[in-house]
């Protein structure tokens, strides 16, 4: 599973980063998780608000932080899809 925060580096997106990293690890989910901070990159997947959370290539959540249970919600959703 591939899963991309999408953000400049701003204090929402740093907090998304570090909440999906708990996640994964603490529901021993395998993933691999990478920073997007290109806006340009950002723009291609339609995100114009961010924090986003990317899992597997389909944007799950944009323009807010969500609680752990809704990322994980999310991460279980797009796993088999």
């Amino acid at each position: 599973m591939i899963i991309k925060i999408l953000g400049t580096g701003c204090p929402k997106c740093k907090n998304l980063e570090k909440l999906t990293t708990e996640v994964v690890a603490e529901n021993n989910i395998e993933a691999e998780i990478s920073k997007v901070e290109d806006i340009i990159e950002i723009m291609k997947y339609g995100v114009l608000s961010t924090p986003g959370l990317v899992i597997n290539e389909k944007v799950a959540i944009s323009g807010r932080v969500p609680s752990k249970d809704e990322i994980k919600n999310q991460i279980e959703k797009h796993q088999n899809g």
